[in-house]
């Protein structure tokens, strides 16, 4: 289907969540790939690992209860479709990857729930990787079930290749890209 042009190399971006925001409230940020993205070569991104990286404050700490005043959720969505600010369905064919930061205050209990990463459908390789030709990722970020105490960052560590696809390839991925339940 595809052949790899690059070695991996990574991608990120941080999106903040200010202190005080509130329940369901979500933020937004994209990772441009319009330098990697070539409709006439068909050189497409294939994307074989997101990593969500939660951290809090000035000094960028990682204690969950300084995070959230109650119990709660931090969750965070990497998307090649624009979401605006909101969370899509887990059908939705432009969800890359997503996942979750569950916060027990009470318990002092913090646990990392990866709903949807492309890394974990089998060994590493082109097939099961997330294919993309659009030219941005969108970063979904936000609080449930509290409100932010202080400033909390989520930045998306993508690990991806360069890769050529055909052109039926290409247009097969376009046309179900373009075609995404939003």
């Amino acid at each position: 289907m595809a052949s790899a042009t690059t070695g991996s190399f990574y991608l990120t971006e941080t999106v903040i969540l200010p202190a005080a925001s509130i329940e369901s409230s979500r933020f937004q940020g994209t990772i441009d790939l319009s330098a990697y993205i070539n409709v006439p070569t068909g050189q497409a991104i294939a994307i074989d690992m997101v990593d969500f990286i939660w951290q809090e404050g000035a000094d960028f700490g990682q204690e969950v209860a300084n995070m959230v005043n109650s119990n709660g959720a931090l969750s965070a969505q990497l998307t090649d479709q624009n979401p605006g600010t909101a969370f899509v369905r887990a059908d939705n064919q432009s969800l890359v990857a997503s996942g979750a930061l569950n916060i027990d205050i009470a318990n002092n209990l913090a646990t990392h729930s990866a709903d949807l990463y492309p890394d974990s459908f089998g060994p590493a390789g082109l097939s099961d990787s997330f294919l993309c030709v659009n030219d941005l990722l969108y970063l979904t970020a936000g609080v449930d079930g509290a409100t932010v105490d202080a400033e909390v960052a989520c930045t998306v560590r993508v690990r991806a290749r360069v890769v050529k696809l055909s052109t039926k390839d290409w247009m097969a991925i376009a046309i179900q890209s373009t075609a995404s339940d939003n």
